[in-house]
C-alpha cells in the first residue's frame, strides 16, 4: 500500500525538495502552500492556501487533511525568517509576524492532525531555537516557540512521534537573503553561516528521512539537530 507524506511550504526550497524526494520514492505526498509548485504526478495532491491565514486554517484544511487516510509523516514545513534586525529596532507587529506563521499556523494543523492516525510529525526547526544570535531575534522566538509547542502535543497525541528537527543550512531562498543581503560585519552569526556547510536541498531531504526511519530512536517531544546525530 503506498504511503501518504503531508507536506507544508512544498512549493519552494525544503519543501519542494521533500515533494520531490518522496515522490520519487513512490509515496503520495499532500502539499499545502501559497503557490503549486510545476509538478505533474498522479501521487501528488495538492491544495492551494496562505499559511499566514491561520484564522481560516480549519475551515480551509480541515477536510483536506482528514481525507489523507493513514498519514505515514508530516512536514511542518511552510515558515518565514522575518527581518534580520536589533531586537531594539524589532517591533512587536514584526514579530508577531513571524509567529504567526511559525508557531501559531502549526497549532491549528496540530489540532487538526490530533484526530487523525499519523505515525510521524517532523516540525522544521533550526539551531537558531536554542542560540540566540543578534539579529535573528523573531525567528529564534519562533522556533524555540515551535520547539515547546511540539513537545507539548508530544503528551496529548501520545500514539504519534512529534519531533523539532533542524536540519541545518540548507541552500534555499531563505538561506540566499542571509548569505548575500545581510551585513556580516554587524550580524556576526551571518558570517559564520556562510563558511560552514551548507547542504542542497535534495541532500537534505535525504537526511530528514533518516530521522523517521530512526524515529523510535528519539524521545518524543525532542529537538534534534541532523549535524549532531
Amino acid at each position: 500500500m503506498i504511503k501518504n507524506i503531508l507536506i507544508t511550504g512544498c512549493s519552494s526550497g525544503l519543501g519542494l525538495a521533500l515533494t520531490n524526494f518522496y515522490l520519487e520514492n513512490g509515496f503520495a505526498v499532500y502539499g499545502i502552500s501559497r503557490t503549486r509548485p510545476n509538478i505533474e504526478n498522479k501521487n501528488f495532491h495538492f491544495k492551494k492556501f496562505d499559511l499566514s491565514n491561520i484564522e481560516k486554517i480549519k475551515e480551509s484544511l480541515t477536510t483536506f487533511i482528514d481525507d489523507i487516510n493513514n498519514i505515514e509523516a508530516v512536514y511542518l514545513n511552510a515558515g518565514m525568517l522575518g527581518e534580520i534586525k536589533e531586537m531594539a529596532h524589532l517591533s512587536i507587529k514584526e514579530i508577531k509576524e513571524v509567529l504567526d506563521l511559525n508557531v501559531f499556523a502549526n497549532k491549528e494543523i496540530l489540532d487538526i492532525l490530533a484526530k487523525n492516525r499519523v505515525n510521524t510529525i517532523i516540525g522544521i526547526s533550526s539551531g537558531a531555537a536554542v542560540k540566540g544570535s543578534k539579529g535573528w531575534g523573531a525567528y529564534s522566538l519562533s522556533k524555540s516557540s515551535l520547539n515547546m509547542l511540539l513537545n507539548l502535543y508530544s503528551k496529548e497525541m501520545i500514539n504519534c512521534k512529534i519531533l523539532a528537527v533542524a536540519p541545518g543550512v540548507i541552500e534555499t531562498p531563505m538561506t540566499d537573503i542571509i548569505r548575500f543581503e545581510v551585513d556580516d560585519n554587524i550580524f556576526t552569526s551571518a558570517k559564520i553561516l556562510k563558511e560552514g556547510e551548507i547542504q542542497q536541498p535534495l541532500d537534505a531531504a535525504a537526511r530528514l528521512h533518516e530521522v523517521i526511519k530512526r524515529a523510535d530512536e528519539f524521545e518524543s517531544g525532542s529537538f534534534i539537530d541532523v549535524r549532531k546525530i
